[in-house]
Order: structure tokens, then sequence, then C-alpha cells
């Protein structure tokens, strides 16, 4: 079973906590074989440890690197969509406010309109009245005279049986 240097190394500190101490002294008694296995071991594994970090550290940067790249083709692309919507938005407004205006001319249009034809039609019922009048007069005239006539042919009638 093979082991990377930071376990070689737990394994020193290990040895070297559960070493037998030496009395009245901070010392402690290892097996030096077994020590010296353990610490070439991690020497040897050491490199191998450092080029894997390294590697990481590589594919670290280069996962940044890619991720700063898709996130600013991302920004990219919201900012182009954000255009387009304010662009939109602003044809729209455009669109909105150029309907308002025909509306508004319409309704001025069909205001002006009703007017001219209320006027025309207020002048023929003008010209309606004063034909309605002078034709109401000549029949009155003309009951008049038949009222005046009946009374002469009454007068000569009475005139006539004398």
């Amino acid at each position: 079973m093979t082991m990377d240097s930071i376990e070689k190394l737990n394994t020193a500190i290990a040895i070297v906590e559960e070493a037998r101490g030496v009395p009245l002294s901070a010392s402690c008694v290892v097996h030096r074989g077994e020590m010296l296995e353990v610490l070439e071991g991690a020497r040897d594994v050491l490199p191998a440890d450092f080029l894997q970090a390294e590697g990481i550290l590589t594919q670290r940067n280069q996962i940044i690197e890619e991720g700063r790249s898709s996130a600013e083709a991302m920004i990219a692309t919201a900012r182009e969509d954000v255009a387009r919507m304010v662009e939109q938005t602003s044809i729209v407004q455009a669109a909105r406010d150029e309907a308002k205006r025909i509306l508004d001319d319409a309704r001025d249009l069909a205001a002006q309109e009703r007017e001219e034809v209320e006027a025309y039609i207020d002048g023929r019922l003008a010209t309606l009245e004063v034909i309605l009048n002078k034709t109401m007069e000549a029949v009155a005239r003309g009951r008049e005279r038949l009222e005046g006539a009946n009374d002469k042919d009454v007068l000569s009638q009475l005139n006539s049986d004398d």
C-alpha cells in the first residue's frame, strides 16, 4: 500500500509520539530503521506530491481562466439581451406614442366632421323652417281668403233674400 507524503509524515509523528520516553529528559527512543524508512518514503513521495500539487494549481488556474472567460461571455450576452430589450421597449413605446397620436388625430377629425355635419343639418333645417313658415303663412292667407269669400257669399245670399 502506497502512502503519500502527508500520510508518511503523520506516521513519523505518531511513531515519535508513541515512542518510549527517556526518564528525566525530553528525549525518546525510536526504532532507527523504522523511522528512517518512513522519512525516506516521505522524501521519495514529496517530489511526486509537489508535481501533483503544481498540476492541480495549473488546472485550478485554467479552470479559473475558463470561468472568467465563461463569465465574460455570459455578461456580454446579458448586455446584448438588455440592449435588445431596451430597444424593444423603445420600439414599443414609440409605437404606443404613434398609436396615441393617430387616435388623437382621428378623434379631432371626427369632432371636426361632426361639427361640420351638425352645421350643415342646422342650415338645412333652418331653410326648411323658413319654407315651412312661408307655407304656413300662405295656408293662413288662403284660409283667410276662403273665410272672406264665405262671408261675401253669406252677404250676397242675405242681399238676394231681400
